[in-house]
């Protein structure tokens, strides 16, 4: 699969210790001559961590990209119906946005864009990263691992000891997810032991 010209949106949610891992694999499609769409939820927008000023993750997503974010639900909406995408990534998708996806709240410009783009009938690609995934949470992964047009970057237990109920996206296999996904296929195997 070539990925030239696909437009990707790439949605970030709140889950700051994993952008210098995602930020690569954005390069990376930008090498595969893919058009790539950043959007980001509130959390990245606003809050400043001890991995990073919210700005600079910001400004390193348009210095990739070199694409203006898309940080508001106006400006995600016309992603459905006039700009649509032909994937959507979520990466790192943290527990609250895979909740609130599977359950349909849509109150964040990524969730905005991943419903755009489901309703246009392409696929919406999920790099997991929570430390519920195997607690309360489970219930919600399964439900989308059942949806259609939903696909998943490879993931697996990140700490099956100190952490039992977490799991995380293997963020190597994402630009491999994106490609099969838009043949709407699933990669396998989609449950990993974790790297």
């Amino acid at each position: 699969m070539n990925l030239e010209g696909k437009r990707i949106g790439i949605g970030l949610t709140g889950s700051h210790h994993s952008y210098r891992l995602i930020f690569p694999q954005i390069e990376k499609l930008m090498a595969e001559k893919a058009e790539v769409i950043p959007i980001v939820s509130y959390t990245v927008k606003n809050i400043d961590t001890k991995f990073g000023k919210a700005e600079e993750h910001i400004e390193k997503l348009e210095s990739i990209t070199g694409k203006q974010v898309i940080s508001t639900m106006p400006g995600a909406e016309p992603l459905g119906p006039k700009e649509p995408l032909d994937c959507m990534v979520i990466a790192p998708l943290t527990g609250n946005s895979l909740s609130k996806l599977a359950n349909a709240l849509i109150d964040s410009p990524v969730l905005m864009a991943a419903k755009s783009t489901m309703r246009n009938q392409s696929p919406v690609v999920l790099g997991l990263t929570t430390n519920d995934a195997l607690g309360l949470n489970g219930v919600n992964l399964m439900r989308l691992m059942a949806s259609k047009y939903i696909y998943f970057i490879p993931y697996g237990q990140d700490n099956p000891f100190k952490k039992p109920n977490s799991m995380v996206a293997d963020w190597d296999s994402l630009v491999d997810t994106v490609k099969a996904a838009l043949l709407h296929k699933q990669i396998q195997p989609v449950i990993i032991p974790h790297k």
